[in-house]
């Protein structure tokens, strides 16, 4: 019987600490939202993790690619 009550305190105490942790301040994770992916990426390419470099050169490589689409649409809206 203590098993059983015990079993139910416990998972009442583990909602309400589930729901506490949604209603509390979000400010914080608002804050994270607010960078695109983009810049969450530069900001990866910059930490001394294994990878990272190559999200620095994976960013790069786009921006060359996206000036390149951009060059070549200008010639074919020049005709």
């Amino acid at each position: 019987m203590y098993k059983t009550i015990s079993m139910a305190a416990l998972a009442a105490l583990t909602i309400l600490s589930v729901g506490c942790d949604f209603m509390g301040d979000t400010s914080a994770s608002n804050a994270a939202d607010t960078l695109t992916r983009r810049q969450k990426n530069e900001i990866i390419s910059t930490l001394p993790i294994p990878g990272a470099r190559g999200v620095g050169r994976a960013l790069d490589v786009s921006d060359r690619l996206g000036e390149r689409a951009q060059r070549h649409d200008s010639l074919a809206g020049a005709r």
